[in-house]
């Protein structure tokens, strides 16, 4: 299981921390993390950027990423095999600047166990997209197609999300 990142803003260069947050973090959160981790290399832009993902459900603990969504992920060149489920913990409200949720009801769930003074950094993964809003539609019952959709919808959204942020940074 991935140890827990406490005082993630301690490092001097960092300057801005996501956490992406689905339902068990076996898809589409760990998807998110890996594609967008993927876009902040491209960037150059590891040193400022720091990027984590969690469950709102204690479902999975520990476990890898779902093997349907890392063999989909593969097939474009994100790597997810390294990571492994958590559930969101209250230190992420303040921890993290972007608490980004995959749908709807798990952004309901966080604004319910968010400490007040941290409901601003609450908000869909999909407000940050040029292409659609509304919800990453959750694969774990479906079939691969499923999982091909996440990967379009978040590709998308962490384009959009990534310069967002540099944006706010410079």
């Amino acid at each position: 299981m991935r140890a827990p990142k406490l005082s993630i803003h301690k490092a001097a260069h960092v300057r801005m921390c996501v956490l992406f947050v689905c339902t068990g973090n076996i898809c589409r959160s760990p998807t998110a993390e890996a594609v967008f981790k993927h876009l902040v290399e491209q960037a150059s832009e590891s040193a400022r950027i720091l990027s984590d993902s969690a469950g709102t459900h204690a479902y999975h603990i520990g476990e890898p990423p779902d093997d349907r969504a890392q063999q989909a992920a593969r097939r474009r060149g994100y790597d997810l095999s390294a990571l492994r489920a958590r559930q969101v913990r209250r230190e992420d409200f303040t921890e993290f600047d972007h608490v980004l949720a995959m749908d709807g009801h798990n952004l309901q769930l966080l604004a319910h166990r968010c400490p007040p003074e941290h409901h601003g950094k609450l908000s869909l993964l999909m407000q940050f997209s040029e292409q659609a809003a509304g919800d990453v539609p959750d694969p774990y019952y479906g079939g691969p197609q499923g999982f091909e959709q996440v990967l379009d919808m978040v590709e998308d959204a962490a384009r959009g999300l990534l310069r967002r942020i540099r944006e706010n940074l410079d």
